[in-house]
């Protein structure tokens, strides 16, 4: 095989593109969403605690973290013991495994103000599941949301999507309280009269929301007889065991839990209040793996760790070390001779912001020949596998590839 790019077996990427439909079946790591274009690693063989093997060989420290789906490691050994322990089990069954009541009430005690659990695979189906809970306990249809929710029909526009799905929800920007009030009375851009069955927000977007926006979304919600909902997927066992409700104290009547529930293993779950939470006997929401138990037995391990480490507070103090060392060390010099990027994001969610889409490739290219994989955009993860010198060789990094690039631009 020729070498490909950054040392990949050249034939990798000709072969993703014959036989997997777009290269790859998570759109969010082709090469354009990660790098911004070809040049980068495009496979791995292997990922081990806060490092990946790629197909060519090459031994990168990962900041991705499998899109947020990672907050302990990869390859976590209580998790993946567990989850091999429930594989040998069987994996799966005739009946629902006693697995799944453990973890319901668990995951209910945990998160403020849940009665009950419901499980699924991946975040985009519980959202929808969540949603479809919201409409029978209403009776209504229409959506109101901020943020990204998965792909499904509604969530997302484009090709392929119902123009009468895609009516049913309006879009308002992050942390504007006047433009969700307007939206959810119908008299906003693309707002359509009638309350909404539900309030739907991603609680962080790039930054941290302002409680005032999080009170204003459940005051109109009880004011409407709206359900809110919180999509957790990225910000659930990450900023805290109970997310952004236990961070700002406004609790949602359901949440989306998903990605680093169980560590990598595909487990996504509905919380929240009973009377919500009931009506799935009204409804048809299931689906053959939903209880298969090798992720739920994942997902317990993720609980034990929590529950005698202090996570939060490492994701927090790896992530404080990384934007303090590039917004007041390297970011604060390199800015003052016109660096490309600003240090951005939540602790625990971080990244760098690029005006230039052509400079970050550069530079995110540049960062993979010093051994270092950071993804386009938002966001980078800390995990409970960095430490202080993942931080300071990865700001080492940076400062040598913004030195280096600085006279490109």
């Amino acid at each position: 095989m020729s070498p490909g790019a950054a040392g990949e077996p050249g034939d990798l990427a000709a072969r993703a593109e014959a036989a997997v439909a777009g290269f790859t079946s998570t759109g969010s790591k082709t090469p354009e969403a990660l790098f911004g274009g070809p040049g980068g690693p495009t496979h791995l063989v292997r990922a081990s605690g806060a490092r990946v093997e790629t197909a060519g060989g090459r031994r990168l420290l990962d900041w991705t973290m499998a899109l947020g789906a990672v907050a302990l490691g990869y390859g976590h050994p209580r998790v993946a013991e567990a989850a091999a322990r429930a594989a040998r089990d069987g994996a799966v069954g005739p009946l629902p495994h006693r697995l799944e009541i453990e973890l319901a009430e668990r995951l209910v005690a945990g998160y403020p103000g849940a009665e009950q659990a419901r499980f699924f695979k991946t975040g985009a189906e519980a959202v929808h599941a969540a949603v479809r809970l919201a409409r029978v306990a209403t009776g209504r249809e229409r959506v109101v949301h901020a943020g990204y929710h998965g792909w499904l029909d509604g969530a997302t526009t484009g090709a392929g999507v119902p123009a009468a799905t895609a009516a049913l929800w309006t879009g308002v920007a992050f942390d504007d309280g006047a433009a969700l009030a307007a939206a959810v009375a119908g008299t906003g851009p693309g707002g359509r009269g009638g309350a909404p069955a539900a309030i739907v927000l991603e609680p962080v977007i790039e930054r941290a929301p302002s409680r005032a926006w999080l009170e204003e979304a459940r005051r109109l919600a009880d004011r409407h007889g709206a359900v809110l909902i919180y999509d957790e997927i990225k910000t659930g066992f990450r900023l805290a065991r109970g997310g952004a409700a236990e961070r700002w104290q406004v609790a949602p009547d359901l949440a989306v839990l998903g990605k680093a529930l169980a560590n990598g293993f595909p487990l996504a779950a509905v919380v929240g209040r009973r009377t919500v939470m009931a009506r799935a006997r009204d409804t048809w929401i299931s689906s053959t793996l939903a209880t298969e138990f090798v992720a739920l037995a994942a997902a317990g391990a993720v609980l034990d760790v929590w529950d005698e480490t202090d996570v939060a507070g490492h994701l927090a103090g790896v992530g404080r070390s990384v934007l303090h060392a590039l917004g007041q060390g390297v970011g604060g010099e390199a800015a003052a001779r016109g660096a490309p990027w600003t240090a951005a994001g939540l602790p625990e969610m971080w990244f760098l912001r690029f005006a230039d889409p052509q400079a970050e490739r550069r530079f995110l290219l540049a960062c993979v020949e010093r051994g270092v994989l950071l993804k386009r955009g938002a966001y980078d993860f800390p995990s409970l596998a960095h430490d202080a010198a993942a931080v300071e060789e990865t700001v080492a990094a940076i400062r040598a590839v913004t030195a280096e690039l600085e006279p490109a631009r």
